[in-house]
C-alpha cells in the first residue's frame, strides 16, 4: 500500500518542481504524456536520471509506459527510477508497490520567506561565476570522483537562470565549503551545498548559506527553497535555524531484485 503524502499545496509543488528542473537540468528530457523522463549519461544523480510523473490523473497504460522507459534507461546504463512527488498518480504508485518496487529514499523540499529573514548586512562571501573553480571545490568538499568534472561542467553550464557560486577555502585544507544559488525570478534555489567533514559545526555552513541567501534577496528573490534527505538531521537543524519549513516531500522508487 502507498504511504500517503501529507496534504500539499499542489500549485506550489508544481512551481517548485519547475524551478527545480531548471536549477538542475538533465542532459536529456522527454515527455511521455505528463511523465517527464530525465536522463544524464555522464552523471549518476537520481534527480538527473528518473521518471517524474507530473499529473495525478495520468496513469493510463502504466505497465507499457514503464517498460518503454526501462529500455531507454538501459540504453543509458541506468536503473529505472521513479520519483514520486505529490503530483504522482496514486494508481501508479500502487502499481509499483504491487510489482515489487520499493521506496528507497525520501527527500524534504523546504522553503523560507526571504523578505523578513534576518541576514547579515554584508556578504561574507562574494558569488563567483567560475564554473571550473566551483566544480573543483564541490568535488573536493563532497569527496566525489574527479571523473565527474566534465558532467558537472555540462550541467552547470546548462543552467539558464542567474547563478552564484559560493566557496570557502582554507589555507591548509583547501576547499571546505561550497554552495550554488540559482535565482529563478522571485525564487532562489540552494543547490550542491556541502561543508567538509573536518569543518562541520564550526559556523562555516551558516556563513556560506547566509551569503547565498542575502545575495539572492539583493538580486530580487523573495523566497528560497532547497532539498535535503529527510534523515539528515544536522542539515535540517541548520535550515530550521534559518526558518526553512517543509513544503512537501518526494520519494525515489526502484524495483527490487
Amino acid at each position: 500500500m502507498r504511504a500517503s503524502f501529507p496534504q500539499s499545496d499542489l500549485p506550489l509543488v508544481r512551481r517548485l518542481e519547475a524551478v527545480g528542473f531548471r536549477a538542475w537540468p538533465a542532459a536529456s528530457v522527454v515527455y511521455d504524456g505528463s511523465w517527464q523522463v530525465r536522463l544524464t549519461g555522464g552523471h549518476p544523480s537520481k534527480r538527473l536520471n528518473c521518471i517524474v510523473p507530473l499529473d495525478p490523473s495520468d496513469h493510463r497504460d502504466m505497465a507499457v509506459r514503464l517498460a518503454k522507459a526501462r529500455k531507454r534507461f538501459e540504453a543509458y546504463g541506468r536503473p529505472l527510477v521513479v520519483r514520486e512527488t505529490p503530483l504522482a498518480p496514486p494508481p501508479l504508485i500502487e502499481h509499483l508497490a504491487n510489482e515489487g518496487w520499493r521506496a528507497f529514499e525520501t527527500v524534504d523540499v523546504l522553503t523560507v520567506d526571504l523578505t523578513g529573514l534576518e541576514l547579515p548586512d554584508t556578504l561574507d562571501y562574494l558569488p563567483s561565476h567560475d564554473i571550473g573553480r566551483f566544480i573543483d571545490a564541490s568535488l573536493a568538499v563532497e569527496g566525489d570522483d574527479v571523473s565527474l568534472k566534465p558532467a558537472l561542467a555540462e550541467i552547470l553550464s546548462a543552467i539558464k537562470p542567474p547563478s552564484g557560486f559560493f566557496m570557502k577555502h582554507d589555507p591548509v585544507e583547501g576547499p571546505v565549503a561550497a554552495a550554488l544559488c540559482v535565482q529563478d525570478n522571485d525564487l532562489a534555489g540552494i543547490m550542491s551545498f556541502a561543508v567538509s567533514k573536518t569543518q562541520r559545526r564550526g559556523g562555516i555552513g551558516t556563513e556560506i548559506l547566509s551569503s547565498a541567501l542575502r545575495w539572492a534577496r539583493i538580486s530580487g528573490a523573495r523566497s528560497a527553497w532547497l532539498q535535503v534527505v529527510s534523515d539528515n538531521e544536522p542539515a535540517l537543524a541548520l535550515y530550521r535555524k534559518f526558518g526553512f519549513r517543509k513544503a512537501y516531500e518526494y520519494r525515489y522508487w526502484r524495483q527490487e531484485g
